[in-house]
């Protein structure tokens, strides 16, 4: 006896070992059933592939800037706060030094992000003052005036710059949670 893969009751193989439906109703149901389910991931593929080809550099930037912060917050888990040296639990921000509204082009720039508590980043409006302290000895003077530098010169990322850059960060994600 076997079990009905459609319907579920129990039946006797009248045409071969291999019979899995109890009567020709059911294997066309199971059929259309199998049928549909082929269509339906074909047409996730093919809806993801639109959605893709639909999306705007700022979307791009948005998904970058969430992987980024996780490396950021990876990366920094074991330091203080940049502002106020102060551990940092298991809640913490990717406090940008240079501002991503008005210096965009170090959105991405690893010398310019560093672990800040939340009460600093946010309730303190980033800390600043002692921020650009504790920066040059977290990097160095010379990475800390290379960053300067940078402010002052306009970038805009592209669409497969910032696709590389998600690739590029993923990986280095994979490589700290080990």
């Amino acid at each position: 006896m076997r079990t009905c893969k459609q319907c579920k009751i129990k039946f006797e193989p009248q045409y071969n070992k291999i019979q899995n439906v109890c009567s020709l109703s059911c294997a066309i149901e199971l059929t259309n059933k199998r049928n549909n389910i082929a269509k339906n991931k074909t047409w996730d593929k093919e809806k993801k592939k639109r959605k893709d080809a639909l999306k705007t550099n700022s979307d791009y930037i948005r998904e970058l800037q969430v992987i980024f912060n996780k490396f950021i917050r990876l990366r920094d888990k074991d330091k203080g706060c940049i502002s106020c040296n102060k551990p940092l639990n298991t809640k913490f921000d990717a406090g940008h030094f240079y501002s991503t509204g008005s210096y965009p082009e170090l959105r991405f720039n690893e010398d310019n992000v560093f672990g800040q508590c939340v009460h600093c980043n946010q309730h303190k409006h980033g800390n600043l003052i002692e921020y650009s302290l504790n920066l040059p000895k977290r990097t160095t003077k010379e990475r800390f005036n290379k960053l300067s530098e940078l402010s002052n010169t306009p970038r805009k990322y592209t669409i497969e710059e910032l696709k590389g850059l998600k690739v590029f960060y993923k990986e280095k994600i994979k490589q700290l949670e080990k």
